[in-house]
């Protein structure tokens, strides 16, 4: 439960930061942090080979999405967010989830859907 505790904070702390900036242009930068939770994965699997690929063709799958997310819009980028949170909660299903940290997938998710669910609001409800 911590861990998930601790996603939500530092998924708010993002969002914040990157709020604070005026000047960034938010849907690059959320596309840019999209890209690069999906390559954590084969950072953490480099020593087993399935699991290197199965993470590496992941990474290439959320980096596509950030780079259509930003053609596309926000709720493009929403949908890569809670894709990957879904990808960290069935993780254990495609590869040995010995070798990633403990509770990262609780940790991570919980990150995920945080930023997806802002991205929504900022899409359909921010004015």
């Amino acid at each position: 439960m911590l861990a998930v505790l601790i996603g939500i904070i530092t998924g708010i702390i993002i969002i914040f930061s990157i709020g604070i900036f005026k000047q960034l242009h938010k849907l690059a930068v959320y596309s840019l942090v999209l890209a690069g939770i999906g390559f954590l994965y084969p950072g953490f699997t480099w020593s087993d080979s399935q699991a290197f690929l199965i993470n590496s063709i992941q990474a290439v799958f959320f980096l596509l999405l950030a780079y259509y997310g930003i053609q596309k819009g926000l709720h493009i980028l929403a949908i890569g967010y809670f894709l990957h949170g879904i990808w960290d909660l069935l993780y254990h299903l495609f590869a040995d989830s010995s070798i990633i940290p403990p509770q990262y997938a609780q940790f991570c998710s919980s990150l995920d859907f945080i930023i997806g669910f802002y991205l929504l609001y900022l899409r359909y409800f921010k004015f």
